[in-house]
Formats: structure tokens, C-alpha cells, sequence
């Protein structure tokens, strides 16, 4: 085992304590008690509970699949759509099953020495790509599947919604599907505002059938060990019957805001639309999750162009970032708000997990995720990546406690801790940054590759006419660029605009790195000797209105700016001529609005304004999407 004794020593710890319970590692006869026999084509029912009521009229509930005593009849194990067979040869079989083929040591070793064979292919309308196996495995190096094993029930309504969408849409949707049908991870890293929907909703499809699949297989067990213990109550139960995680939750899905959170419920629901499910506690969730009674958000009703297209997007609806919930899928229900170790999907931000973890001292829910997705990696980088990489650490864990769990209904792969070779994560962002390609490249380990779409970035537009130098500093670790950075700002740069009677005056100070923001504010405030006001994401109403006055009538000749204050707000400042980027902005269009600011003042001409930007080699991503993939090659090689 990778880990070594820890892991044994945690491992036994664990055996001890769920053979100490009745029914754990020995399987008496008595565990084996059917349900009452039901009609034929009717679901499993159980006794109530007093947490979770029947209602027999409205739907008919299934039994907790993870408990062995279920009993399943022959004619709705094989005769109905809901219990179509699964093959061992399909995607999520060969992947997630007892034995998985990609799963080998040479993989392992690959993966964990960042041994990757690389290879540039096209991926139908998620574009260009750059497919990676681990070097010393047979993983196909195939960005897609030539059969999109997805569950007739799930797949034959979603080919009923495709004939109402686009040829585009329908062409995407198909190659994500093919895309995550070879189980490997994918990297979205330019997902555009139009394709958002089609996107989640193919992506729930693909989590769905993934839970659904699961489920059966352990429902066709519970068959056979209780056929088994009627057949001969002496016998030894069957040994190939390892179907588990140490944990029910298999899909983990992170976000930054409750109106996320809403989005993805509709995506999922999309496909689990009555009469076929019925959908449980959705006006609690419906009432939580969105705006409250009578709330007008002025973002969705105001003009269109009033505000960016963008930023009423991520900021509609309930943008409270902290927040989890669990769904637990049966035959005909979702669930919402189910206990965390009895649901099967889990939507939370990264600091609704990590508030949770740190509370509860334990993250045992996140033991036995298969699938992660990661949306909207741009929000969550503007609220805190900590957070994400708190959340990310602890997965794939071994459990601290059993439980109540069956440890010899659990693949062998968790027990010797490989879970997170695995894992297949989804990753979407709008743009690229350091820290998610970090993610990309240092945590994701699933042994069958990973998949990410490369875009080539076209420069953007910009008012014509205006003076932009882009300047260069020098710098050969990335660990000393902010270093580097800042001393080549405050000894070269902001000396020469103090020296211009124009620059010294008007001027904005765009600031994209909180830590830096707070260095330059610093120094301002000590060193600078130059009048000056302030806009961060901690400004309040108070202080910004009165920033912005005071630089507008130039009573403040610099006004230092976040890039997370534009993220969250998005005003529109008067008064400003002259624009420094201490590095380019992450969102390539906040470069376009900052140059637009000084004309919306009358009698502004193009060469009235001024725009420097500081950047190193380090800042390729961000300059690309400014000046296009070419030009930030060619900016950075002249340099």
C-alpha cells in the first residue's frame, strides 16, 4: 500500500471496530430477512423509520441500497427499463468495478512521479485538447468513447429534450458524454456563458447515471447473498460481492453560490422530471437556495448592457457562499436534504465543506468520492482557493469511523487506499489560472488519463488610439516574482509616472493579487508620500462613495483598485486617465472596462489616456487573453 503502516494501522483499527457490530464481517442467517414480497413492477418498500416517512400513495420508495437484508423479485430485477443489466464490459464497470483494468502499480508509480504521456488531439466541439495517460500503463489515449454508456431510462427522455435544442448544442452535449465516458478527467478551460446549460445538464446526466449504476449493482448483490443465505443458511456468502466505498456520497460537486447550487438542481432534475420521480422537500430547498418572497434582483430585470453579461450571470439570484446539501437518489425519488452518510450527491461550496469539516472534526462523507466536479473555477479563485484546497485534501481519505459499514462489501481498492487514482474529476472554468491549472496538474492522479481544452485566445478589443506599453521584469523563479514584482514597481515605474505631471494625477491602480494588493496599499500608505483612496472587496457602501467622489473631483490623485472589488461590484469609475495594471487582470474583459472608464467623461480623446502594464513571464495565461496567445508569446520572447 502506498501509505504504508498509517495505513494499515488505520485500516485494522477500522475491521476491529465494525467486527465488534452485529452483522459486520459475519453474516448469520439472520441478517438475511426478506422484505414482504411485492406485486410485480412494484418498487421495495420498508418500515418507517423516524426520519424518513413512506407515503406509498404518492411514489413508491425504495429500500437504502446499502443494506444487505433487501430483497429484490425476479420480474423487477430483469423485466423493467429501471433494471436493465450492466455489463462488466461497460465504462463505469471497467473503471469503478472490483477489478479495475487502468488500476495497475506502474500506473500508480506513473502518476504519482507526474509521469504523463502527452498527446494534442481534436475533441469534436470542445475543440483542440491535450489528452494525458500516466507513461507505463495501457490506458487508451483516446479523448473519447465510441459507446456513451449511459442507461436507457436516463438517456432515451434526454434524447427526447436534444430535439429541442440547437445542432450545435446537441453536438456538444454528445462529445462531453463521449468525453467523460472514458472516465478520465476533464478540464473545461474556457466554458462560454452560452454553453453553460447544456453543459451542467450533460454533466448531471453523466453523475446520474453513475449513481444509478452503482445502486443496481449493489441492489443485484443484496439479491444474491439473500438468495444465497435461503438456498443454504450455513454456507459462506459469495466473495465477489464488493460493491461499495467505505461511504455512501459518490459525487461531490463544488460551488461558490447558492444560485449555483440552483442551477445544478435544475440540471439535474432535467432529467429526473415526474411522473417518473418525484422530487422531495424541493419548496424548502426552492425557498433556501433562491431569492426570498417578493425579492426583485435588479441584475436580471435591469435593461440588458446595464450590466455585463458576466457578472449577471455569477451574481443572480441567492449568492450566499456558504452552504452544503445532500440528494439521495432512489428508484422514483430525489431527495433533498438528505443526512450526508445516506445521500448519494453532495452540493456545497468550499467553505460550507470546510466549515462543516473543521466543526465536526471529521470529513468521512468524502472518503468514496468517484466523481468530482469542479464548476466555475474563476468565482471560487475570487473567493478563497484555500478553501478548495482544504476541501481537496481530504478526499479520498480512509474513514476515521466505520460507519456501521459492511467492510467486506467494500472494493478492494478503497481498502488499500487507491481511491483517488480513481476519482474522475470535472473541472470547468470561463479563463485559466495559475492555481487551477496547479489543481489540474498536482491533484488530479486518475490513473486513466486526463483530458484538457486548450483554446488559442484572439486580443481583445480596446478603445483605439490609447498609449499601452506593457512592461517586463525579470524573473526566474516564480517563487520570487511578487518579490520581484513589487520591488520593480516601487523603484522604476511608479518613480517615472510621479515624474509626469499628467500621469501623477487621474490615475487608476489595478491590482490583481489580494496579498499584493495589500503590499502596495501598504506602501502607499507609508511610503508613497502621494494622495490616494481605496477600493477593495472590503469597502463598504459608505467607503466607496466616498472613494469614488473624491477621485472623480481629483481630491485623490492615485485610486488603488482589487481585482476581487471589480469582481463583486462592477462600478463604473469617472475621472480616471491614466490606468496601471500591476498585473494584467485574470478576466480579460476587466482589461476592456478599465481602458473604457475616462470616456465616460465629456471631451476625452484617445490620446488623452495612458496605459502601462507590468507583467513577467509568469503572466502568459493573463496576457493571452489580452493580446491573444501570439501576441503574449511574442511579448514575452522580446522580453
Amino acid at each position: 500500500m502506498d501509505d504504508g503502516n498509517s495505513v494499515t494501522t488505520k485500516l485494522l483499527t477500522l475491521l476491529n471496530v465494525s467486527a465488534t457490530r452485529i452483522g459486520k464481517r459475519k453474516r448469520p442467517q439472520d441478517d438475511f430477512v426478506p422484505s414482504e414480497k411485492l406485486n410485480k413492477r412494484k418498487s421495495i418498500t420498508f418500515a418507517e423509520t423516524p426520519t424518513e416517512k413512506s407515503n406509498e400513495d404518492a411514489m413508491d420508495v425504495e429500500k437504502d441500497a446499502y443494506e444487505p437484508s433487501v430483497n429484490i423479485s425476479t420480474d423487477e430485477q430483469e423485466g423493467g427499463a429501471d433494471h436493465e443489466t450492466i455489463s462488466s464490459s461497460d465504462g463505469y464497470e471497467s473503471h469503478f468495478g472490483v477489478n479495475p483494468s487502468s488500476l495497475s502499480e506502474a500506473s500508480r508509480t506513473s502518476v504519482q512521479s507526474r509521469s504523463w504521456a502527452n498527446s494534442r488531439v481534436k475533441v469534436g466541439k470542445l475543440g483542440s485538447a491535450i489528452v494525458s495517460v500516466p507513461s507505463n500503463s495501457e490506458a487508451s489515449t483516446s479523448a473519447i468513447s465510441s459507446n456513451v454508456d449511459i442507461l436507457d431510462n436516463l438517456k432515451i427522455p434526454f434524447a427526447t429534450r436534444q430535439s429541442k435544442q440547437s445542432k450545435n448544442q446537441i453536438e456538444l452535449q454528445n462529445d462531453i458524454l463521449a468525453a467523460l465516458a472514458t472516465r478520465k478527467d476533464l478540464y473545461i478551460t474556457s466554458a462560454p456563458l452560452t454553453t453553460k446549460r447544456v453543459t451542467r445538464e450533460s454533466i448531471a446526466l453523466h453523475a446520474l447515471n453513475h449513481v444509478t449504476k452503482k445502486r443496481r449493482r449493489v441492489l443485484k448483490n443484496n439479491e444474491r447473498l439473500t438468495r444465497a443465505a435461503k438456498a443454504d443458511p450455513d454456507a459462506p456468502p459469495p466473495e465477489d460481492v464488493q460493491d461499495q466505498g467505505f461511504t455512501r456520497p459518490t459525487v461531490l460537486i463544488l460551488l461558490p453560490f447558492r444560485s449555483s447550487a440552483l442551477d445544478w438542481f435544475r440540471a439535474i432534475t432535467s432529467h429526473t422530471s415526474p411522473p417518473a420521480y418525484q422530487i422531495e422537500n424541493q419548496s424548502r430547498f426552492l425557498s433556501e437556495y433562491g431569492l426570498p418572497a417578493g425579492a426583485v434582483d435588479k441584475l436580471v430585470t435591469a435593461e440588458p448592457g446595464i450590466y455585463p453579461a458576466d457578472h449577471v450571470d455569477t451574481f443572480k439570484g441567492n449568492v450566499d457562499d456558504n452552504f452544503r446539501i445532500g440528494i439521495k437518489m432512489t428508484r422514483k425519488t430525489v431527495k433533498m436534504f438528505a443526512d450526508f452518510y445516506g445521500c448519494d450527491i453532495i452540493l456545497a461550496s468550499p467553505l460550507g465543506l470546510r466549515r462543516s469539516i473543521e466543526k465536526e472534526k471529521n470529513a468521512d462523507y468524502l472518503t468514496s468520492i468517484e466523481l468530482l466536479v469542479v464548476d466555475q473555477m474563476d468565482s471560487l479563485t475570487m473567493q478563497n482557493w484555500e478553501h478548495v484546497k482544504f476541501v481537496m485534501s481530504y478526499m479520498n481519505k480512509l474513514p476515521k469511523e466505520s460507519h456501521d459499514t459492511d467492510f467486506s462489501r467494500i472494493k478492494p481498492w478503497y481498502l488499500d487506499g487507491h481511491a483517488a487514482f480513481l476519482r474522475q474529476s470535472i473541472l470547468l472554468s470561463a479563463y485559466e489560472t495559475a492555481e487551477t491549472r496547479a489543481l489540474f496538474n498536482t491533484t488530479l492522479k486518475n490513473v486513466a488519463g486526463k483530458i484538457r481544452t486548450e483554446k488559442s485566445w484572439s486580443p481583445i478589443e480596446v478603445p483605439a488610439g490609447i498609449d499601452q506599453n506593457f512592461i517586463h521584469f525579470d524573473c526566474v523563479s516564480a517563487v520570487d516574482e511578487p518579490e520581484k514584482r513589487f520591488h520593480h514597481f516601487t523603484t522604476q515605474l511608479l518613480p517615472a509616472i510621479l515624474k509626469s505631471a499628467v500621469q501623477s494625477t487621474n490615475t487608476i491602480i489595478f491590482v490583481p493579487s489580494s496579498f499584493d494588493f495589500i503590499r502596495v496599499h501598504n506602501y502607499f500608505r507609508k511610503a508613497a508620500g502621494v494622495s490616494f483612496t481605496v477600493l477593495s472587496e472590503y469597502s463598504t457602501n459608505q467607503d466607496i462613495s466616498r472613494a469614488r467622489q473624491a477621485f472623480f473631483k481629483t481630491e485623490k490623485s492615485f485610486l488603488l483598485v482589487s481585482e476581487r472589488f471589480h469582481f463583486y461590484k462592477r462600478y463604473k469609475i469617472r475621472g480616471s486617465r491614466n490606468i496601471i495594471f500591476y498585473g494584467p487582470p485574470d478576466h480579460p474583459q476587466y482589461f476592456t472596462e478599465f481602458l473604457s472608464f475616462p470616456f465616460l467623461d465629456d471631451g476625452v480623446e484617445a490620446a488623452d489616456v495612458t496605459c502601462r502594464v507590468l507583467f513577467s513571464k509568469y503572466d502568459r495565461m493573463r496576457l493571452e487573453r489580452i493580446v491573444g496567445t501570439e501576441g503574449a508569446i511574442g511579448l514575452i520572447k522580446s522580453s
